[in-house]
C-alpha cells in the first residue's frame, strides 16, 4: 500500500517562507519523477515543480527564482522550499509521484491528500 503524505503547510505572511515535505512509504521499488501541484479555489490544478530521479528539475514560470524542489532518494522524500511567498501562492499543495512497486512492474501515479498553504497579512 503506497502512500504519499505531505506536511509543512500553514499560514504565512507575504514575503515569508515555508518548506513542504512529502514522504513516500509502502512497497516501493523505484521512484521515477516526483512533483508538486497546487490548486487554488475556483482554479484548475497546476504543476508547480517537478524533479526526476536524476535530479533534473523544472518549474512553473510563476514560481521560478522563488521555489526550489529537491528530493532525497534514500529517504524517499521530496521537498518544496518556498521563498518570497505571495498572496497568489495560496492553494492546496499536492505531492505526486510516478513509481514502480517491483522490478518488472509498470509504473503508476500516486497522489497525497494535500496540505494547505495560506499567504495572508
Amino acid at each position: 500500500q503506497v502512500q504519499l503524505v505531505e506536511s509543512g503547510g500553514g499560514l504565512v505572511q507575504p514575503g515569508g517562507s515555508l518548506r513542504l515535505s512529502c514522504a513516500a512509504s509502502g512497497r516501493i521499488f523505484r521512484i521515477n519523477a516526483m512533483d508538486w501541484y497546487r490548486q487554488a479555489p475556483g482554479k484548475q490544478r497546476e504543476l508547480v515543480a517537478a524533479v526526476t530521479s536524476g535530479g533534473s528539475a523544472n518549474y512553473a514560470d510563476s514560481v521560478k527564482g522563488r521555489f526550489t524542489i529537491s528530493r532525497d532518494n534514500a529517504k524517499k522524500m521530496v521537498y518544496l522550499q518556498m521563498n518570497s511567498l505571495k498572496f497568489e501562492d495560496t492553494a492546496v499543495y499536492y505531492c505526486h509521484a510516478d513509481l514502480s512497486s517491483s522490478l518488472y512492474g509498470y509504473s503508476n501515479d500516486y497522489w497525497g491528500q494535500g496540505t494547505q498553504v495560506t499567504v495572508s497579512s
